[in-house]
């Protein structure tokens, strides 16, 4: 399964975000979470940190979102032209589409 993923993100690696692209890479960003099964975080604010007598699942679940969201970023932030990635390097991945959405969405359209 490694070799599939690092054949689908070549895709982002082969036209990086360079802002006038966003739509493009974004399509490509989608198809690479979808098959990693990481699309869910840059869908979904990061969820509340379970309480401490929260239930083990719970506390499995938010982690992995954590860790997922940490994959996810650094693969977004290392497809981005360095003044994107300047721009977001402070964000998570949620964050960053939102950011993003906003700043090209009349590309959307």
């Amino acid at each position: 399964m490694e070799n599939n993923n690092l054949s689908l993100r070549s895709l982002l690696e082969k036209e990086k975000l360079n802002g006038i692209n966003f739509l493009d890479w974004f399509r490509n960003l989608r198809i690479v979470l979808k098959q990693e099964r990481k699309e869910y975080v840059i869908e979904e604010p990061v969820p509340d940190e379970p309480p401490a007598n929260a239930p083990r699942a719970d506390k499995d679940k938010f982690k992995k979102h954590l860790d997922d969201m940490l994959d996810v970023s650094c693969l977004m932030l290392a497809t981005m032209f360095p003044e994107l990635q300047k721009q977001h390097e402070d964000m998570n991945a949620y964050n960053m589409i939102q950011n993003l959405k906003e700043i090209y969405e009349g590309q959307a359209r």
